[in-house]
């Protein structure tokens, strides 16, 4: 019998996003074989962010990962925030409270 798309087995994953004023973290099932970006997709979560992600923007458990990444049972599938300040800012920043 050959399977169908109701018949594939539903994976358990989380879809997270941090900011500084609140995190974001949804409990979703998906179909197995789903990609990172599918299940970006059906989470919803780009309609709470209300901004577009690129490539080099998310990950799982914390490894920058390709959208077209297979998840597997219980990822953690992370989108990361823009840096607010350059590391030779933060570094300028540190040394500078340092001193004092």
């Amino acid at each position: 019998m050959a399977e169908t798309s109701t018949d594939s087995k539903m994976i358990p994953v989380q879809v997270c996003h941090v900011q500084p004023d609140r995190q974001i973290i949804l409990d979703i099932r998906v179909p197995e074989k789903t990609t990172l970006i599918e299940a970006i997709e059906k989470s919803g979560i780009l309609d709470l962010l209300s901004r577009q992600i690129r490539e080099n923007e998310v990950g799982i458990f914390g490894k920058k990962r390709p959208f077209d990444t297979e998840l597997n049972a219980h990822d953690r599938i992370e989108i990361y925030r823009p840096l607010s300040t350059t590391p030779q800012e933060s570094r300028r920043l540190r040394t500078s409270l340092q001193d004092r």
